[in-house]
């Protein structure tokens, strides 16, 4: 018995054969499957198990979605999918385990089930799993030192223009020793001016891969711990380059200082608060508003929030009486200031995973105790500031840290709020309005990832919970 084929037009009109993405499987088993490896394919084959005749009946497209096909009736009878009759010509869309019956008149259709013809059932192959596969990168840990330290890089940094890398901690004392001694910084590696370093988050993560895969590269906790404390680099830095030029003449008293350099910030021009930027001075650009200040450790309020390691100008220039001025860009002191100085008004956009329904429960609930979103947050607040909450899944750097005397950006102060919200339904249950009071707690709690695509699963499940079974398997 001959086995059913593609026709050697479809080969010649189609793409080149490659990895088989569908099949026809005939419901005879003295059949073989029909395999389907190109994206459109002419197929012939025998229509009923009592005759060994090959005729061509449908031609098979493949559909961008990868999933589906759409099959269209080549011969002069009628074909059945699905149970639906496709005339000659017509086309219709088959998705995986749709049943096509080819070749039946349409006398046999209206008598009933067509009776001794061939059915096969449309099968979409999945995908190959190589795709799926993760790149590994194999790097020699040689390359991945610090010249300074001869070790394995620590919270890595890298200097530009020579994008050369050093542990924070020690290019951080020679960024210090050389604006004692020189006029710019040199890179500790190949000598070029430095003028700009910062932290390298894509070479940390390198940087841990390798430490795990060969502990013996591995520091002590005390040589960590001395390399943390110099460590000073937790922004973005531009470094003055303040190249002396050789004259014949001696350069006036006043512009010493500043002569040939370019001011990066109002302290460069003018004196404010009894200091002003020379030309070893380093600079920090602000998140906010894009404009720089000089990096100082001798002053009262902090330059980078502590919740994301960002650079804000909007404290700093408020100490020092600075406002904005056409020639240097300067935050309002609202950008960057304590938590205890702060208000809210409305509920953060991120609050319970971005899920509406849970922010309006909450906020709901608020009213009905008879209480506003401003009282709560500063009850929580002050709840942490007790340690009376568990910080292990606050989205903040230095979580352990953080209090109501801390300075942090919007976006940080809105990512606090979201966790005191949390808490704050989690200690409410009883309180919530009767008509959401009884809903079942979701399985992946507030790691579901259905909550964000079904709007109904999202309002019938209870998401301010923890989860009880994966914290990424989605729901089916």
């Amino acid at each position: 018995m001959n086995v059913p084929e593609s026709s050697d037009a479809a080969n010649s009109s189609s793409c080149s054969s490659g990895d088989v993405w569908a099949k026809l499987v005939p419901s005879d088993s003295r059949y073989s499957d029909l395999e389907i490896r190109s994206s459109e394919m002419v197929i012939c084959s025998e229509l009923k198990s009592s005759s060994l005749e090959k005729y061509e009946w449908c031609k098979i497209t493949r559909n961008s979605d990868q999933s589906s096909a759409t099959i269209q009736n080549t011969s002069s009878n009628t074909i059945l999918v699905d149970g639906a009759t496709v005339d000659d010509k017509d086309d219709v869309v088959i998705y995986c385990g749709s049943e096509i019956l080819p070749g039946p008149d349409r006398a046999d259709i209206f008598i009933g089930v067509p009776v001794g013809y061939l059915s096969y059932r449309f099968k979409v192959m999945p995908r190959p799993v190589a795709c799926s596969q993760q790149l590994k990168v194999l790097i020699d840990a040689e390359h991945a030192k610090c010249c300074i330290c001869l070790n394995v890089w620590h919270d890595v940094v890298t200097v530009a223009p020579c994008l050369h890398n050093f542990c924070n901690g020690c290019f951080s004392e020679w960024l210090r020793r050389s604006q004692e001694k020189r006029t710019c910084v040199l890179c500790p590696q190949c000598r070029a001016v430095v003028q700009f370093v910062g932290r390298n988050h894509f070479l940390h993560s390198i940087e841990e891969d390798i430490l795990q895969a060969d502990c013996s590269l591995r520091r002590s906790d005390e040589e960590i711990a001395l390399l943390d404390s110099y460590a000073s680099i937790k922004s973005n830095l531009i470094i003055q380059t303040g190249k002396r030029q050789q004259r014949k003449r001696p350069r006036p008293s006043l512009d010493e200082e500043t002569d040939g350099v370019e001011p990066l910030c109002p302290q460069c021009v003018n004196d404010s608060s009894g200091f002003r930027c020379n030309r070893n001075t380093v600079h920090l650009q602000c998140q906010a508003c894009g404009g720089m200040m000089p990096s100082r450790s001798d002053v009262g309020v902090p330059q980078h929030c502590l919740g994301c390691d960002r650079a804000f100008c909007g404290a700093y220039w408020n100490a020092q009486g600075v406002t904005r001025s056409n020639s240097h860009l300067v935050c309002d002191r609202d950008t960057f200031k304590l938590i205890s100085e702060r208000t809210v008004s409305r509920i953060p956009f991120l609050a319970h995973e971005k899920n509406r329904h849970e922010q309006d429960i909450t906020e709901r609930c608020i009213r009905h105790m008879g209480r506003t979103l401003p009282d709560v947050i500063s009850e929580y607040i002050g709840k942490l500031n007790n340690r009376e909450i568990d910080r292990t899944r606050m989205p903040l750097n230095h979580a352990e840290t953080i209090t109501a005397a801390t300075y942090v950006c919007n976006d940080c102060y809105d990512k606090l709020v979201s966790f005191l919200l949390y808490w704050f339904r989690i200690s409410t249950k009883n309180c919530l309005p009767p008509d959401v009071a009884g809903r079942e707690d979701c399985w992946y709690g507030y790691a579901c990832r259905t909550q964000h695509h079904k709007e109904e699963h999202a309002r019938q499940r209870n998401h301010v919970c923890r989860p009880t079974r994966g914290t990424a398997t989605p729901h089916t």
